[in-house]
């Protein structure tokens, strides 16, 4: 049976007053110029004075919004987020058993490098399908956890840290990169935690930050890896930590252009009322979408608990019958096709699903996001779904 055409839907007429709602890199700050840049130290060496009183600052900065203890070291260090974890990883894992949650696919590229680069014999890899969590009842407190605080790729974060014994015997390793900054963290429940400059505060890439627990610094001076570490990776030197890392001096060069960029979203961070302004701000853009989906009826959350669904990469997927009736093949094609109509239109970038992940969008809700925009954005993907309705949806239904 051949349904009738679903009513052409008008292109609305307000636009998002900026476009970028990519995951990562992410959206600069509410009025950020290139000026703002003007005062970087370029031409200099990081390891002089001014520069390296540059890279202590984004340290300093970044503890006081966060709110990271005194007691924490929390360092500069190369290859963003992904250098930041395999850092942690290579440093920290083999003194005790593992467990790996896997969740989608940043997480279970963690636990590929356990179970299989690292190779430990005694690891567990606790799994769910994209839109749930692993069962966190099952975590053994005894063994070490790698984990993401959020699911950057799926959009399903974790809702609290209940799940964590205050008196565990294992560290607790948390990839917070597009958490930190957007949503509060239980730092007495974590002893490693990492994110990078290009999430939530829209930093450039290639830099990570990498925080320690007074906990991670023990069995850092006390375990010595079963593997060799490269250079990059070296926490310690004579069975002690480095601790310059952790007070400017980064392993490699840095980019003084990227340092200021940095500096110029933490400065803004505090303007906006620090890391509760920040969280409020990323709250309202799930909320704008929260309100849209609850009355859609072609889109829904990929997050299945409400409780779970992030707040900085919103992953959206297709219920309409008319694209669920279509072939997995073919609904990817459809999927990519929506995202690219906004594209074209300049009404968003960069708001595909992962290339791993169900078809769908995924809308980046971080705090340098305006709700605003996010809700100019939302009768556009109406829009876009009407017309590739109209060329999948009953192309299938003539068949």
């Amino acid at each position: 049976m051949v349904t009738a055409p679903r009513a052409a839907v008008p292109a609305p007429d307000l636009r998002p007053a900026v476009a970028n709602f990519s995951s990562g890199p992410c959206a600069k700050r509410p009025g950020f110029r290139l000026d703002a840049l003007s005062g970087a130290l370029l031409g200099r060496s990081h390891r002089a004075r001014d520069p390296k009183a540059r890279l202590a600052e984004v340290i300093a900065r970044s503890r006081a919004i966060l709110g990271i203890s005194a007691d924490w070291k929390l360092g500069i260090v190369p290859a963003s987020d992904t250098g930041a974890v395999e850092m942690a990883l290579w440093s920290l894992l083999g003194a005790r058993g593992v467990d790996v949650l896997a969740f989608e696919s940043f997480s279970e590229g963690w636990a590929t490098d356990v179970v299989k680069q690292l190779k430990l014999p005694d690891a567990r890899v606790l799994s769910a399908r994209y839109g749930r969590l692993p069962d966190l009842g099952s975590v053994d407190v005894a063994r070490d956890v790698v984990f993401a605080w959020n699911g950057t790729t799926s959009g399903v974060r974790l809702p609290h840290g209940d799940w964590i014994a205050a008196d565990r015997q294992g560290l607790t390793i948390c990839d917070a990169t597009s958490a930190a900054f957007a949503m509060h963290l239980p730092w007495q429940k974590l002893d490693v935690v990492t994110w990078s400059w290009q999430k939530v505060l829209g930093g450039e890439a290639a830099h990570g930050m990498l925080a320690l627990s007074p906990r991670a610094v023990q069995r850092l001076e006390t375990h010595k890896p079963a593997w060799p570490l490269p250079k990059i990776f070296r926490l310690t030197k004579g069975s002690k930590l480095i601790e310059g890392i952790f007070a400017g001096e980064t392993i490699n060069t840095p980019s003084m252009l990227c340092v200021e960029d940095a500096l110029d979203g933490l400065r803004w961070a505090e303007q906006v009322g620090g890391l509760d302004g920040l969280v409020a701000r990323s709250a309202a853009n799930l909320q704008a979408v929260a309100d849209w989906v609850a009355r859609s009826d072609w889109a829904a959350f990929l997050a299945e608990e409400p409780a779970t669904r992030s707040c900085t990469s919103i992953c959206l997927k297709i219920v309409a019958p008319w694209f669920k009736s279509l072939p997995e093949a073919t609904q990817a094609v459809a999927a990519k096709q929506l995202a690219g109509l906004l594209e074209k239109a300049g009404i968003a970038y960069d708001i595909g699903a992962y290339r791993d992940a169900p078809p769908g969008l995924r809308i980046w809700g971080g705090a340098t996001v305006e709700t605003a925009d996010i809700a100019a954005l939302l009768p556009w993907l109406d829009w876009a779904h009407a017309q590739v309705e109209a060329e999948f949806g009953h192309a299938q239904a003539a068949e």
